[in-house]
């Protein structure tokens, strides 16, 4: 639904790895020409891994964009053209924790800033999870540390901000709806 607001034009301003800086020409409804620009990316997968006793694998990682380690779910884009999603989903868990999983179930994709960037992350449940070694990738994933925590605690760690990053609150929120006997052990 974008009303009758129209594309008059993208302009390609900077591409680096698998980002764009795109300037955006858009006609309003009005008649009115204006500009945006943004960052264009693949998009991304976040995993809500369950262990069959109801925790969920969250890592914690640095970021430099906030210059701290924040916890998450584990995640990574999408930078292999053509892959399949769940594909990714598989990569990235087994990547980051070493886990495999027997099934994914797709729980919903969300904006990540869509005032700033045109990426959409899918959410997936990953169940059935066997351990593994990890596979890290770059400086963060090497010292990045693996939990594994009941998911009723970590709702109430959203509730109580020591969980921040958007995809991480959305996937649990997902998954506890999706798992609601999970949902409310250890809250």
């Amino acid at each position: 639904m974008n009303g009758t607001f129209s594309v008059d034009s993208d302009e390609s301003l900077h591409s680096w790895y698998v980002f764009g800086l795109v300037r955006r020409t858009v006609v309003a409804p009005s008649g009115q020409r204006f500009e945006r620009t943004y960052v264009s990316t693949p998009g991304a997968v976040g995993i809500v891994a369950l262990t069959d006793e109801g925790s969920v694998l969250l890592v914690r990682q640095y970021r430099a964009t906030v210059h701290d380690s924040i916890l998450e779910i584990p995640a990574g884009m999408r930078d292999k053209p053509g892959e399949p999603v769940e594909t990714t989903a598989e990569r990235e868990l087994r990547e980051e924790t070493g886990f495999t999983a027997r099934s994914f179930t797709r729980l919903g994709s969300i904006l990540s800033s869509p005032g700033v960037s045109d990426s959409v992350v899918e959410i997936h449940l990953a169940e059935g999870l066997t351990r593994g070694v990890p596979e890290p990738h770059g400086p963060e994933e090497q010292e990045m540390e693996l939990l594994e925590i009941p998911l009723g605690e970590a709702l109430s760690m959203v509730d109580d901000g020591r969980i921040t990053d958007s995809k991480t609150v959305v996937g649990l929120l997902l998954a506890a709806r999706s798992r609601p006997d999970l949902a409310t052990r250890a809250r």
